[in-house]
C-alpha cells in the first residue's frame, strides 16, 4: 500500500499550510482528502506536490506492506 503520511510532515516542515495548497497552488479539497485517506492519486498530482514542496517523491509517499 502506498501511504502519503510523509507528505504532511514535509508540508509542515516547508511552512506550507493546507490553506496555501488550496488557495495559492490550486490543489483541490478532493485531492487532499484522497491523499489523507491513502487513496489513489495520479503521478501528475505527485509531481505537482514535489514541485510545490521542492522535494522528491520519497518525502511525500512510501510503500508499506
Amino acid at each position: 500500500m502506498i501511504t502519503y503520511d510523509k507528505l504532511w510532515s514535509t508540508r509542515k516542515r516547508k511552512g506550507i499550510t493546507q490553506y496555501m495548497l488550496i488557495k495559492k497552488y490550486g490543489i483541490s479539497n478532493a485531492q487532499i482528502w484522497r491523499m489523507r485517506q491513502n487513496q489513489y492519486v495520479s503521478t501528475h498530482t505527485i509531481e505537482v506536490f514535489c514541485r510545490i514542496l521542492e522535494c522528491g517523491t520519497e518525502d511525500i509517499m512510501e510503500f508499506k506492506k
